[in-house]
This record gives C-alpha cells, structure tokens and sequence, in this order.
C-alpha cells in the first residue's frame, strides 16, 4: 500500500511524531485505517512544527502524497469517508489495546508487549484528536497509559517488582511530552536500555489521588487484544502460528426496561448534534461487534436509542 512510497528520512524537528510513523508502519497491513490517521496526525502535526525548512518541507510533501494515494486505495471504507466511523474505530482500537494492557498489569504480568500496547495507546489517543477535541475520560486514558508505560519500563530495567493499577505511587507528572519510550529502528528491541535523562521528568501519581477514574476499572470478562494485536511486531521470519482464541462468557447490560414501553413523544425536535450522538453510538456499537463485544455494543445501542425517542441521554 502507501509503504511503496518511500519518505526521506525523519527529520530530527520531527521527532515528537516519529513512534506515531512507527505505528503507521506496524499497522500497514493489519489495520490500514488506524495507519492512515497516525499518518495524518504526524502530517497536521508536522505542520504546526517546521512546515517551511527545505528538509521538514519535503518531508511534509512526500507525506501528504502518501496520504493522497492511502485515500484513493481505502476510498470504499467508511472509517476514511466519515470521521464519526474514522473516530469511532480508532477510540474502540485503542480502547481495547488499554484494556489488554491493563488487564496485564492487573494481573501482575509485566512484559514487552504489555508495555508497548499501553504506550501504543497513548499514541492513538493522541491521533484521536483528528477528530477534534478529546473527551475527558480519554484524556485520562491517554495520560495513565503513557505513565503506566514508561513506569512499569524503568521498573522491569531497574530489576525492581511494578505495581499494579494505579495504587502504591507518589506524585502524578504533569506533561505527558515528559514520557518516552527507547529509541530503537528494531521494535524487537523496544525496551532497550534507554538513557535515565528520557525518563528523568517522569512523576508518578499517588495512592491517594490516583488517576481519575482508573482505580474503579471494571475489565469486562473476555476482555482480550484486538484480533490484529500483539502489540510488538516481530520479524516475518519469526511469525509465530496465530493462536485462536476463544471468547470468554460476557456479562450483558440489563435492557431498560423503559425501552420496551416508549410511548411517542408527539412533536419532539432533535437537534443536529443529537442526531451527531446518535449516530456515533451506532458506530461504536458496530466496531465493537467487529471485536465481538457485545456488552459495549448493547449498551451504545441502548444510548442510541433513548436519544432518539426521548430527546436525552
């Protein structure tokens, strides 16, 4: 697809985008809508930064011809032609790599991939913000999981036993930009040694102000990676055979009882954003069909729905 179009070297203003190109480039074939939105993220990123050195100049171009052709070539795929789908797979895509880490991490299994798909996360909900402004909750997402991540990193480089969850830190960091992963062309080689001074800035929340609403997580049963995950990309000469897995049981929302009986609300106007909402809810319920969350899907239909026929949510 778009890696057939070969970019000039990043340049080193460049380097607050670089692990989202990374991610583009691991998601190439697996899931070319969420490599399209990291591409166009690190573009209109770019383009805040240095859009007027030569070096930055052509590699902005170059970048926005790869984006041109990605469009053409994914020109039937609803998640490219509408941004409330775009929006809705990439916040279930990312969604569901948070859960898989932190069920990880709640488990007190802590490994590369596990550290990876919290990071990655954190990247993507930075490409959310294509769309527009971040919600409160996945701002929250985005700050715990790139702190999860270098945290439970230096642990495991430090020799020492992470803690899991939130609980048993001291102080929150303030900027997010604080935290990176190491440098490295091999993501086989993702946690590398890293030099102290890239993690140096990086606090840590405490027990009693944890992040918000992360220390009442509920992970629903099942909960798993998406289906194109792991998260850590090896080599092609070293794939291992797919496993299948098999859902676990899933506890389903209780339906509104109320649903059953809406009486007709006579000449009740919706608005366009309630429309916007409704619409948005259907879309999240379907992506999370696609990873066959039921649960997700019949609560977003149930929203959807009350929206419709009561005006509120």
């Amino acid at each position: 697809m778009a890696s057939d179009q070969v970019l000039p070297p990043l340049p080193q203003q460049f380097k607050l985008i670089q692990h989202h190109m990374r991610t583009a480039q691991e998601h190439e074939k697996r899931d070319p809508v969420v490599a399209y939105f990291c591409r166009l993220y690190a573009m209109q990123t770019g383009m805040k930064i240095d859009s007027k050195t030569p070096e930055c100049r052509k590699f902005l171009v170059k970048l926005m011809d790869q984006l041109e052709i990605m469009k053409k070539q994914l020109g039937d795929n609803e998640s490219i032609t509408q941004d409330v789908v775009g929006n809705a797979h990439i916040e279930n895509y990312a969604y569901k790599m948070f859960l898989y880490a932190d069920t990880e991490d709640r488990a007190g299994r802590f490994h590369k991939n596990m550290i990876k798909s919290f990071y990655t996360a954190s990247l993507l909900y930075d490409v959310l913000t294509v769309f527009g402004e971040l919600t409160e909750e996945n701002i929250q997402h985005r700050k715990y999981a790139k702190w999860k991540a270098a945290y439970i990193h230096n642990c495991l480089k430090n020799g020492e036993t992470p803690n899991s969850g939130p609980l048993g830190m001291e102080t929150e960091f303030e900027n997010e930009d604080d935290v990176s992963l190491p440098q490295s062309s091999d993501s086989n080689n993702l946690v590398a040694d890293m030099p102290s001074s890239d993690l140096s800035n990086i606090q840590t929340p405490t027990a009693d102000h944890p992040p918000s609403n992360f220390s009442t997580i509920q992970i629903p049963p099942g909960a798993h990676a998406p289906a194109n995950t792991p998260a850590e990309v090896p080599s092609t000469s070293v794939l291992p055979s797919t496993p299948t897995i098999q859902p676990g049981p899933q506890n389903i929302p209780i339906i509104d009882p109320s649903l059953y009986s809406i009486a007709s609300q006579g000449e009740m106007h919706l608005t366009p954003e309630d429309y916007a909402r409704a619409q948005k809810y259907c879309k999240y319920a379907g992506s999370a069909l696609q990873y066959e969350d039921v649960g997700t899907a019949v609560e977003n239909l149930q929203k959807a729905l009350k929206l419709l026929t009561t005006g509120r949510e």
